[in-house]
Protein backbone atom coordinates (compact mmCIF):
# COMPACT_ATOMS: atom_id res chain seq x y z
CA UNK A 1 0.00 0.00 0.00
CA UNK A 2 1.28 3.52 0.73
CA UNK A 3 4.50 2.47 2.53
CA UNK A 4 5.30 0.26 -0.45
CA UNK A 5 4.68 3.20 -2.79
CA UNK A 6 7.24 5.09 -0.75
CA UNK A 7 9.79 2.28 -0.75
CA UNK A 8 9.56 1.32 -4.43
CA UNK A 9 9.85 4.90 -5.67
CA UNK A 10 6.37 5.12 -7.21
CA UNK A 11 5.24 7.93 -4.88
CA UNK A 12 8.44 9.88 -5.59
CA UNK A 13 7.92 9.52 -9.35
CA UNK A 14 4.28 10.52 -9.01
CA UNK A 15 5.15 13.69 -7.10
CA UNK A 16 7.92 14.54 -9.57
CA UNK A 17 5.44 14.29 -12.43
CA UNK A 18 2.66 16.09 -10.52
CA UNK A 19 4.24 18.30 -7.84
CA UNK A 20 0.87 19.95 -7.16
CA UNK A 21 -0.57 16.64 -5.90
CA UNK A 22 -1.65 16.87 -2.26
CA UNK A 23 -4.21 14.11 -1.73
CA UNK A 24 -4.63 10.44 -2.57
CA UNK A 25 -7.63 8.13 -2.39
CA UNK A 26 -6.74 4.55 -1.50
CA UNK A 27 -9.31 1.76 -1.82
CA UNK A 28 -9.62 -1.99 -2.27
CA UNK A 29 -10.24 -3.26 -5.77
CA UNK A 30 -13.33 -5.12 -4.49
CA UNK A 31 -14.95 -1.92 -3.16
CA UNK A 32 -16.65 -1.46 -6.50
CA UNK A 33 -18.70 1.64 -5.67
CA UNK A 34 -15.76 3.79 -4.55
CA UNK A 35 -15.08 6.75 -6.83
CA UNK A 36 -13.49 10.20 -6.62
CA UNK A 37 -16.23 12.05 -4.75
CA UNK A 38 -15.70 15.86 -4.68
CA UNK A 39 -17.88 16.09 -1.55
CA UNK A 40 -15.83 13.52 0.37
CA UNK A 41 -12.55 15.05 -0.79
CA UNK A 42 -13.77 18.49 0.29
CA UNK A 43 -14.81 17.13 3.68
CA UNK A 44 -11.41 15.53 4.13
CA UNK A 45 -9.63 18.79 3.28
CA UNK A 46 -11.84 20.88 5.60
CA UNK A 47 -11.36 18.46 8.48
CA UNK A 48 -7.59 18.90 8.46
CA UNK A 49 -7.15 15.17 9.10
CA UNK A 50 -4.21 13.13 7.89
CA UNK A 51 -6.41 10.13 7.07
CA UNK A 52 -10.17 9.91 6.46
CA UNK A 53 -11.68 6.43 6.32
CA UNK A 54 -15.08 5.61 4.85
CA UNK A 55 -17.25 3.23 6.89
CA UNK A 56 -20.67 1.68 6.29
CA UNK A 57 -23.38 0.23 8.51
CA UNK A 58 -22.55 -3.38 9.23
CA UNK A 59 -24.52 -6.36 7.96
CA UNK A 60 -24.17 -9.95 9.10
CA UNK A 61 -22.01 -10.91 6.11
CA UNK A 62 -19.50 -8.10 6.73
CA UNK A 63 -16.46 -9.69 8.35
CA UNK A 64 -13.10 -8.16 9.13
CA UNK A 65 -13.41 -5.79 12.06
CA UNK A 66 -14.85 -2.31 12.21
CA UNK A 67 -15.01 1.01 14.03
CA UNK A 68 -14.52 0.85 17.80
CA UNK A 69 -13.49 2.93 20.78
CA UNK A 70 -10.32 1.53 22.36
CA UNK A 71 -8.91 3.20 25.48
CA UNK A 72 -10.95 6.30 24.68
CA UNK A 73 -9.74 6.59 21.08
CA UNK A 74 -12.02 5.95 18.11
CA UNK A 75 -10.16 3.73 15.66
CA UNK A 76 -10.52 0.87 13.22
CA UNK A 77 -9.90 -2.58 14.65
CA UNK A 78 -9.13 -5.57 12.43
CA UNK A 79 -11.03 -8.79 13.01
CA UNK A 80 -7.72 -10.55 13.75
CA UNK A 81 -7.26 -8.27 16.76
CA UNK A 82 -10.62 -9.06 18.34
CA UNK A 83 -10.37 -10.88 21.69
CA UNK A 84 -13.37 -13.03 20.72
CA UNK A 85 -14.98 -13.61 17.34
CA UNK A 86 -18.46 -12.60 18.50
CA UNK A 87 -17.25 -9.15 19.60
CA UNK A 88 -17.04 -8.14 15.95
CA UNK A 89 -20.83 -8.34 15.62
CA UNK A 90 -21.23 -5.71 18.34
CA UNK A 91 -19.56 -3.09 16.12
CA UNK A 92 -22.09 -0.96 14.23
CA UNK A 93 -19.78 0.24 11.46
CA UNK A 94 -17.71 -1.76 9.00
CA UNK A 95 -14.53 -0.53 7.34
CA UNK A 96 -14.92 -0.11 3.58
CA UNK A 97 -11.12 0.23 3.28
CA UNK A 98 -11.47 3.45 1.30
CA UNK A 99 -9.09 6.05 2.70
CA UNK A 100 -8.42 9.70 1.80
CA UNK A 101 -4.82 10.73 2.50
CA UNK A 102 -3.18 14.12 3.03
CA UNK A 103 0.24 13.33 1.58
CA UNK A 104 2.28 16.01 3.33
CA UNK A 105 0.78 15.21 6.74
CA UNK A 106 1.40 11.52 6.17
CA UNK A 107 5.03 12.18 5.24
CA UNK A 108 5.44 14.23 8.42
CA UNK A 109 4.11 11.25 10.38
CA UNK A 110 7.00 9.26 8.92
CA UNK A 111 9.30 12.23 9.70
CA UNK A 112 9.98 12.61 5.98
CA UNK A 113 9.70 15.38 3.41
CA UNK A 114 8.95 15.11 -0.28
CA UNK A 115 12.65 15.54 -1.02
CA UNK A 116 13.49 12.67 1.35
CA UNK A 117 11.64 10.22 -0.92
CA UNK A 118 14.71 10.22 -3.18
CA UNK A 119 16.80 8.71 -0.34
CA UNK A 120 15.80 5.03 -0.27
CA UNK A 121 17.76 4.26 2.91
CA UNK A 122 16.08 7.11 4.79
CA UNK A 123 12.65 6.02 3.55
CA UNK A 124 13.29 2.42 4.60
CA UNK A 125 14.39 3.50 8.09
CA UNK A 126 11.33 5.73 8.47
CA UNK A 127 8.92 3.00 7.37
CA UNK A 128 10.49 0.47 9.74
CA UNK A 129 10.44 2.93 12.65
CA UNK A 130 6.71 3.58 12.25
CA UNK A 131 5.95 -0.09 11.57
CA UNK A 132 7.59 -0.98 14.89
CA UNK A 133 4.80 0.93 16.65
CA UNK A 134 2.10 -1.20 14.99
CA UNK A 135 1.03 -4.79 15.69
CA UNK A 136 2.10 -7.69 13.50
CA UNK A 137 -0.52 -10.31 12.65
CA UNK A 138 0.42 -13.94 12.10
CA UNK A 139 -2.04 -16.12 10.18
CA UNK A 140 -1.91 -19.72 8.99
CA UNK A 141 -3.16 -20.38 5.48
CA UNK A 142 -3.34 -23.31 3.08
CA UNK A 143 -1.83 -22.72 -0.35
CA UNK A 144 -2.93 -25.14 -3.05
CA UNK A 145 -0.79 -26.20 -5.99
CA UNK A 146 -2.56 -28.05 -8.77
CA UNK A 147 -0.55 -30.19 -11.20
CA UNK A 148 -0.86 -33.15 -13.53
CA UNK A 149 -4.35 -34.52 -14.10
CA UNK A 150 -6.41 -33.37 -11.14
CA UNK A 151 -3.57 -33.67 -8.64
CA UNK A 152 -3.36 -31.16 -5.81
CA UNK A 153 -0.79 -30.41 -3.14
CA UNK A 154 -1.66 -28.31 -0.09
CA UNK A 155 1.08 -26.42 1.71
CA UNK A 156 0.58 -24.78 5.13
CA UNK A 157 1.96 -21.24 5.02
CA UNK A 158 2.58 -18.74 7.82
CA UNK A 159 1.83 -15.16 6.81
CA UNK A 160 3.17 -12.12 8.68
CA UNK A 161 1.40 -8.85 7.95
CA UNK A 162 0.82 -5.33 9.15
CA UNK A 163 -2.42 -3.55 8.31
CA UNK A 164 -2.97 -0.01 7.08
CA UNK A 165 -6.03 0.50 9.31
CA UNK A 166 -3.84 0.23 12.41
CA UNK A 167 -2.53 3.69 11.51
CA UNK A 168 -5.72 4.92 13.19
CA UNK A 169 -4.39 3.65 16.54
CA UNK A 170 -1.32 5.91 16.44
CA UNK A 171 -1.79 9.10 18.52
CA UNK A 172 0.37 11.11 16.12
CA UNK A 173 -1.99 10.36 13.20
CA UNK A 174 -5.13 12.50 13.07
CA UNK A 175 -7.83 10.20 11.68
CA UNK A 176 -11.50 10.77 10.98
CA UNK A 177 -14.31 8.48 9.86
CA UNK A 178 -17.15 9.17 7.44
CA UNK A 179 -20.31 7.08 7.15
CA UNK A 180 -21.12 6.52 3.46
CA UNK A 181 -24.00 4.69 1.75
CA UNK A 182 -23.65 0.96 1.42
CA UNK A 183 -23.87 1.29 -2.37
CA UNK A 184 -20.53 3.11 -2.23
CA UNK A 185 -18.76 1.24 0.52
CA UNK A 186 -19.65 -2.45 0.40
CA UNK A 187 -17.03 -4.97 -0.69
CA UNK A 188 -17.75 -7.78 -3.13
CA UNK A 189 -15.55 -10.67 -2.01
CA UNK A 190 -17.50 -13.80 -2.88
CA UNK A 191 -19.68 -15.09 -5.72
CA UNK A 192 -22.45 -15.75 -3.20
CA UNK A 193 -22.82 -11.96 -2.78
CA UNK A 194 -23.64 -11.34 -6.44
CA UNK A 195 -27.41 -11.92 -6.25
CA UNK A 196 -27.86 -9.55 -3.33
CA UNK A 197 -25.51 -7.02 -4.94
CA UNK A 198 -27.70 -7.04 -8.04
CA UNK A 199 -31.02 -6.89 -6.17
CA UNK A 200 -30.21 -4.07 -3.75
CA UNK A 201 -29.27 -1.61 -6.50
CA UNK A 202 -25.50 -1.78 -6.02
CA UNK A 203 -24.87 -3.02 -9.56
CA UNK A 204 -27.01 -0.23 -11.02
CA UNK A 205 -25.14 2.30 -8.88
CA UNK A 206 -21.76 1.14 -10.20
CA UNK A 207 -23.08 1.28 -13.77
CA UNK A 208 -24.17 4.88 -13.18
CA UNK A 209 -20.67 6.00 -12.20
CA UNK A 210 -19.32 5.95 -15.74
CA UNK A 211 -19.92 4.88 -19.30
CA UNK A 212 -18.81 1.35 -20.18
CA UNK A 213 -17.31 0.71 -23.60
Amino acid sequence: EVPNLMRNGVLRQLLEQRPQLKYLMLHNIDTLGADLSPALLGGHIRSGACLSFEVILRRLEDRGGGLARVNGRVRLVEGLAMPREQVEFELAYYNSNTCWIDLDKLLRTFELSRADLADSSKVLAAVRALAAKMPTYITLKDVKKRWGHGQEDIFPVTQFEKLWVDMTALPEVQSRFVVVPRLRGQQLKDQAQLDGWLRDGSAAYVESLCQWA
